[in-house]
């Protein structure tokens, strides 16, 4: 098989970061996913907490707002007085996607990489979603000390936050099926059972 890419969005607690673990260790690829800030910051000279304070965090002003689209793929010099802003750590993260996807087979996890993608051959976009019941049950797992209101707010604010982030930079729904090959319900399937779904689709979208 030629390089390809797998991109994974997913809703909080659906288990889409362990999906992409086990999935990059089945496949014998890397995962990127915070990696992706330092490898920005290593290109731009800008300091890795920049990116790592702006990095799915928009302020109220744009959650609240209409889709914005603001990236334009522009990367502004370094003289400019936006050279830190959002928009411009944001195009640096999305020219390390596309370069990741010209010169390796990798798995992203978010950061619109299945928008960033969209189009190019070899890449398989996926979206891991699961129902409410499951997602809370998974997040109180791992955060033993939270109440159930506590932990139905976290998954209700993590999601709003993703989908803002996806909007403001897109203009698109972060959860509209067209934007991706395949919707999985890790629930219904299991972390394996989603692995090996992705496993089997593969070669029908990467040659």
């Amino acid at each position: 098989m030629e390089k390809f890419v797998i991109t994974v969005a997913r809703e909080t607690g659906s288990g889409g970061h362990n999906i992409t673990r086990k999935l990059s260790d089945a496949l014998g690829i890397p995962y990127y996913d915070r990696d992706l800030l330092r490898k920005a910051s290593e290109v731009s000279g800008i300091h890795e907490r920049l990116f790592g304070a702006a990095d799915e965090r928009i302020g109220l002003k744009e959650m609240l707002s209409a889709a914005e689209k603001v990236y334009t793929g522009e990367i502004l010099p370094p003289d400019s007085d936006d050279y830190v802003s959002t928009r411009n750590l944001f195009s640096f993260q999305a020219k390390i996607i596309k370069e990741l996807a010209d010169n390796e087979s990798c798995i992203i996890l978010g950061r619109c990489a299945n928008y960033l993608l969209a189009g190019r051959p070899n890449v398989l976009r996926v979206f891991i979603h699961a129902p409410i019941e499951a997602r809370q049950e998974r997040v109180a797992s791992y955060s033993l000390a939270w109440s159930q209101r506590e932990v139905s707010k976290h998954i209700r604010v993590e999601d709003k936050r993703r989908s803002a982030y996806y909007r403001y930079y897109t203009g698109e729904e972060w959860r509209d099926a067209s934007g991706y090959d395949l919707s999985l319900d890790s629930d219904a399937l299991g972390e394996d059972g989603c692995v090996a779904f992705i496993k089997e689709a593969l070669p029908l979208f990467c040659k």
